[in-house]
């Protein structure tokens, strides 16, 4: 994020861009799912800007602990799926032992933990059912304030069924667990 908009900066001051940044820079947006030119119109940097941004890590953590119960799960030991993130292309993921009826969907097998971690940031930063969460970190950024999981839970009530009740448990793990103290982690 903070090369991006280093970049955007450069680019605003009327310097000319390399071809390996501008090629960055269209890389983001191709993995942030951006349609357009981020350099050509204003809108589009800021929709790459609300995505190519942060998940705290007491929400990462209290979401891994959550999905993979501590990890103890079948998908988070079989799979390195910490995140309970489903597949829908048949082969690609393990068939819950109670997948109901006419259901589709897999629970995703990853190669290590860390792809696991890196499909969970997209999905939350990509996904329409997370648009909130992204709104709620936008405007915690644009006042100033500090990026808390425990806030940004409010944008996860579709990512599981429980909805609310999830949000209130996410949030529970955090402040037990007391996930703040990993604020300044970083994902290498």
């Amino acid at each position: 994020r903070e090369r991006l908009i280093d970049l955007f900066r450069r680019f605003d001051e009327g310097l000319e861009l390399f071809a390996e940044e501008e090629e960055y820079i269209n890389a983001l947006a191709r993995e942030y799912k951006i349609t357009g030119d981020p350099l050509a119109a204003t809108e589009i940097r800021a929709l790459l800007l609300k995505r190519v941004d942060i998940i705290p890590p007491a929400l990462v953590l209290a979401q891994a602990a959550c999905e993979s119960g501590y990890g103890t799960s079948r998908f988070s030991k079989m799979g390195n799926n910490i995140f309970g993130e489903w597949s829908f292309i048949p082969g690609t993921g393990m068939v819950p032992r109670q997948r109901p009826a006419g259901a589709t969907y897999e629970v995703r097998r990853f190669n290590t933990l860390f792809e696991s971690v890196r499909s969970y940031i997209n999905n939350l930063n990509t996904h329409r059912a997370y648009t909130e969460l992204r709104d709620i970190r936008s405007q915690l950024r644009s006042a100033g304030s500090a990026l808390r999981g425990d806030k940004l839970a409010a944008g996860l009530r579709l990512y599981s069924s429980q909805r609310e009740r999830y949000v209130n448990h996410i949030r529970k793990i955090i402040l037990h667990n007391k996930l703040f103290r990993f604020s300044e982690t970083q994902l290498l």
